[in-house]
């Protein structure tokens, strides 16, 4: 466990713990009232858990009575309770279903908004927040902490209300019985208790901890899996395996050395409630208080009973806390994914009022525009300033990691800038409610989605029709090949086909056509591809810049000679700019395409 913190006197897992449970109540806040009438419904359904007992000491009464008397049995006075102990039991269970309806119609409430208001905000945040944020932590929330949380409102209010009232009335009426039964029934609870008592001193804090722990071991998990390629490729698979065999190791040898003492403790507390030991003590003292004219059988038969039941709804009842202890830190990390930044929709707030800008041309102005990313100390773009012309094409050049993508993403708004602005026709990108429509993006890795070719291809303007979408990828360079599949554009990727690297740049051109954007960036299409379809692509490029104001990101200087302006960026700052033969003057520049040259003695590529 973490050391106290010397300004609150707790540590870290408690103010965790303390945390959680404020976050819960927030959580909740959608459906306290349901929980409550769950609650008042256990309670109802526990009391009347009594009355079967009652029926069944007054029908060992009259039975004992008629056997001791000789006389016949009140065939009347039986059926009676009968009736009495058949209809409050039936009665309890349907209050008790009830009252799990009631929770559970909650909870598919309560998951229905919590899913909504989180598709809501994960749909806002920056795209950077993604590549940032690690994939096992999110789907932890999305998934698991969802489902523990489903545990706390369907189950909880119910089960542990009932774990409670239930013993408690139950305990109340044995003593009614008789004084001496009662504390039979419950000789051996206090053992139990105190031996709970040990066992979860510090419960909450590990259950933080454990929880904590668990999160490390399902995001080292996530990332080993999902890179498992990429590890092999480059023989870094003990490497990347050794990180989750430390996440996995550090939780066994915590969980290890919270749990041995615990079972030990544990073992002992549930011998004091083992059967045998209870019947031993209920049914012997029972019996001794029998032979002496204390009580009833029916009394000691009842109160027997109870010795057995109160255990089973403590066992519950503990389950309970366990479980409201789990739902504590999935409310806090599920609260933290609510509350994630997001870029404002300004735009659509325009819209809403009537007041949407729509750019009337197409140039592009970064005015001193700076970003950091969240925990950088320094500036992935620093003050840069610099203008795309309308229907022109403008190269960021610079050395790898000068800030180029990231320049291109604040066009194309995967985050807005701390401070400066980006304007389309004079127009900020955060003003423009169908940004998308103005800015389209052929990226390295074109992220096709596991739907039909088809959809891909329209991902960007859902309502096209066969023929736009066949014009599109005919002017893509990739018609063809499509046509050649067994199913055509209805081709569902990575089920029916695979495409190579270069088919599925020529597709991401084809959904960039289709979107008819007239501000295009481009991320180096070419650069993951092999040597032969480079010739493909790059027709398909000519044909997409085409009458548009294009930004592209040259990881190789040698490929844009031919552009109207190139803009050479370092470390986040624009250094220079001008056409190829001015750049190079610039030493900056001179230096990359010397580089070039003697990698690629061949010559430039146009």
């Amino acid at each position: 466990m973490s050391p106290a913190d010397p300004t609150t006197g707790t540590s870290p897992e408690k103010d965790r713990q303390n945390a959680g449970a404020a976050a819960l109540r927030g959580l909740l806040s959608p459906v306290p009232g349901a929980l409550t009438i769950g609650r008042i419904l256990a309670v109802l359904s526990a009391v009347l858990s009594v009355v079967p007992y009652v029926a069944l000491v007054k029908i060992g009464e009259i039975l004992l009575r008629a056997s001791a008397t000789g006389d016949g049995v009140d065939g009347v006075a039986v059926r009676q309770w009968l009736f009495i102990l058949v209809g409050t039991f039936s009665a309890r269970l349907l209050i008790y279903f009830a009252a799990l309806t009631v929770t559970h119609v909650a909870d598919v409430r309560l998951g229905h908004v919590i899913r909504s208001n989180l598709v809501a905000r994960l749909a806002k945040v920056p795209l950077s927040w993604f590549t940032a944020t690690n994939s096992g932590r999110v789907r932890k929330a999305l998934q698991d902490d969802i489902t523990t949380v489903h545990q706390l409102i369907a189950h909880q209010p119910v089960e542990g209300t009932n774990a409670i009232v239930m013993p408690l009335a139950l305990m109340v009426y044995a003593f009614i019985i008789d004084w001496r039964l009662g504390f039979l029934s419950i000789a051996t609870l206090p053992l139990y208790l105190v031996s709970n008592l040990v066992m979860l001193r510090g419960m909450g804090e590990k259950t933080v901890e454990m929880d904590r722990k668990l999160g490390d071991v399902s995001a080292r998990m996530v990332e080993f899996v999902t890179g498992i390629t990429v590890v092999k490729a480059f023989g870094q698979v003990g490497r990347a395996h050794s990180r989750y065999q430390k996440a996995a190791d550090a939780f066994y040898s915590f969980y290890f050395a919270w749990c041995q003492p615990m079972i030990r403790m544990a073992a002992l507390g549930q011998s004091t409630l083992a059967v045998p030991l209870l019947l031993l003590i209920n049914l012997g003292g029972g019996a001794w208080l029998v032979h002496n004219g204390h009580v009833s059988v029916a009394d000691v038969t009842a109160t027997s009973l109870i010795a057995l039941l109160v255990p089973f709804a403590i066992e519950v009842g503990m389950n309970s806390l366990w479980s409201r202890q789990l739902a504590g830190q999935a409310a806090l990390r599920l609260s933290a994914l609510l509350e994630t930044p997001s870029l404002q929709n300004t735009g659509a707030e325009h819209e809403l009022r009537g007041s949407a800008r729509t750019p009337g041309r197409h140039d592009v102005v970064f005015d001193h525009v700076t970003f950091t990313y969240g925990g950088s100390n320094s500036p992935a773009v620093d003050d840069a300033t610099f203008i795309l012309h309308e229907d022109t094409i403008t190269a960021l050049v610079g050395p790898s990691g000068s800030g180029k993508s990231t320049i291109a993403t604040l066009l194309a708004r995967f985050a807005d800038p701390d401070s400066g602005s980006v304007t389309i026709g004079g127009v900020p990108v955060s003003d423009i409610p169908d940004l998308y429509s103005h800015v389209g993006f052929v990226l390295q890795d074109p992220q096709l989605l596991s739907i039909s070719i088809r959809d891909n291809i329209a991902l960007g303007r859902p309502g096209a029709t066969d023929t736009q979408i066949r014009d599109a990828a005919r002017a893509a360079h990739i018609l063809t090949e499509i046509e050649a599949l067994p199913h055509g554009l209805d081709t569902v990727l990575g089920s029916d086909s695979g495409l190579s690297g270069g088919q599925a740049q020529r597709i991401a051109i084809a959904r960039a056509l289709l979107v008819d954007a007239p501000v295009l960036i481009l991320d180096e299409a070419t650069a993951l591809t092999d040597p032969e379809s480079q010739h493909e692509i790059q027709q398909a490029l000519s044909t997409l810049v085409q009458g548009r104001t294009v930004l592209l990101i040259a990881h190789r200087p040698e490929v844009i000679t031919g552009v109207d302006q190139i803009v050479l960026i370092d470390n986040g700052r624009v250094m220079a700019t001008g056409d190829h033969a001015s750049m190079l003057s610039q030493p900056g520049y001179a230096h990359l395409w010397d580089t070039a040259q003697t990698d690629h003695p061949e010559g430039p590529q146009q």
